[in-house]
């Protein structure tokens, strides 16, 4: 009972099935431009940018929102590694800005503003630049959220931008804040290992949730095969796409940092870490898949019922049909106006002509039955 009240509540959450983003309507804005021109591409998800800073060394550490990047100037290169995030890419100023700081190539910075990219990494010699999809799962809803996570990696900082507040790197804040730990005592690089780190933990998070609901599908699956079984499979597949098409460009890129030489990566202090996240990314890359076939195969067992319903419904349909046919006829024979038919004046005529009819019946149960039709 409390399986069948969880799957209510999820499918209750997804009622209204939301449109697919128009992803070529947006890119078509950027067509004729320049390249390394400017322009936020997307859906405006924050009123104001949000700008945090964390500077930390193994004995010194501070945190503090920002009110405009010129604040980072004083902070740039004074700290063994510096952490600015950025919350909301709709202020194309601050992002140039930030930019013009650090020394940003415009095409990358067109890049962080263009919010559909694909998962991606670029080397630039003095900074290497990451594009994640990032994703969410409403514990009460069940609803999975889609934003677009942006690393650039230089040799004592890491810049992130997000499109709107809320994140998945509270857990690393609390180890940046707290002295003694392996992140304060490493540089840039592993600072940018425990975010890539985190956004790879979230996606275990979801994979969990969907688990729940497959297994609680898997369940009412052979209950009942109604529309609502039918919209709760077409979302979880649905899902499992775009949870597919998120993550497996990222077994690309992990296996390119944890391979490749990079020169703002210390490859011999750094690389286990990002190996240890590659085996990650490949486990949840199998999983997924096997959750798509387990939800394809939930999908045409639902055909199969939905078939096999019907198949027993028409064979009732067929059976009472096939034998109202020889009564019907023996009805429709003497219910016509003529006046000498057999047995039209005797008394025990209308009485025997039932019982002929129940003969008939009977004998053609009895046959359907030894054919094994029903």
């Amino acid at each position: 009972m409390k399986g069948k009240k969880s799957l209510r509540k999820v499918r209750a959450a997804h009622q209204a099935v939301k449109p697919i983003k128009k992803v070529m309507r947006n890119i078509s804005k950027t067509i004729g431009q320049p390249a390394g021109t400017l322009q936020h591409i997307g859906e405006q998800k924050t009123d104001f940018p949000a700008i945090t800073v964390f500077g930390y060394d193994a004995d010194h550490e501070f945190h503090m929102p920002l009110k405009s990047i010129a604040e980072c100037t004083a902070l740039k290169d004074k700290q063994k590694v510096l952490w600015v995030n950025i919350d909301g890419l709709h202020d194309v100023s601050v992002i140039e800005a930030l930019g013009k700081l650090f020394d940003i190539h415009p095409l990358t910075l067109e890049d962080i503003l263009h919010t559909e990219q694909r998962s991606k990494i670029e080397d630039f010699e003095h900074y290497l630049f990451l594009v994640f999809r990032a994703l969410d799962c409403d514990a009460q809803t069940g609803e999975i959220t889609e934003e677009q996570m942006s690393l650039v990696i230089g040799s004592n900082f890491v810049l992130t931008f997000q499109e709107r507040p809320g994140d998945m790197f509270d857990a690393l804040r609390a180890r940046i804040t707290s002295p003694g730990t392996s992140v304060r005592k490493r540089g840039a690089d592993y600072l940018a290992y425990g975010l890539i780190d985190a956004i790879v933990d979230s996606y275990f998070v979801i994979l969990e949730q969907l688990e729940s609901r497959i297994e609680l599908l898997d369940q009412e699956l052979f209950e009942t095969s109604g529309r609502d079984t039918f919209e709760s499979i077409y979302l979880l597949k649905k899902e499992l796409i775009l949870l597919r098409k998120s993550v497996r460009p990222m077994r690309e890129i992990i296996n390119s940092i944890s391979r490749e030489h990079y020169t703002v990566i210390d490859d011999e202090a750094t690389w286990p870490f990002f190996r240890d996240v590659y085996d990650n990314v490949i486990f949840i890359n199998e999983t997924i898949e096997t959750y798509r076939d387990i939800v394809i195969g939930m999908y045409d067992t639902w055909l199969a019922i939905v078939n096999n319903r019907m198949n027993e419904i028409m064979k009732v349909l067929t059976t009472i049909a096939t034998v109202f046919m020889p009564l019907s006829f023996i009805a429709g024979v003497y219910g016509m106006n003529f006046r000498s038919m057999p047995g039209l004046e005797w008394q025990w005529g209308f009485y025997v002509l039932l019982g002929f009819m129940g003969m008939i019946v009977a004998g053609m149960m009895v046959y359907f039955r030894t054919r094994k039709w029903f």
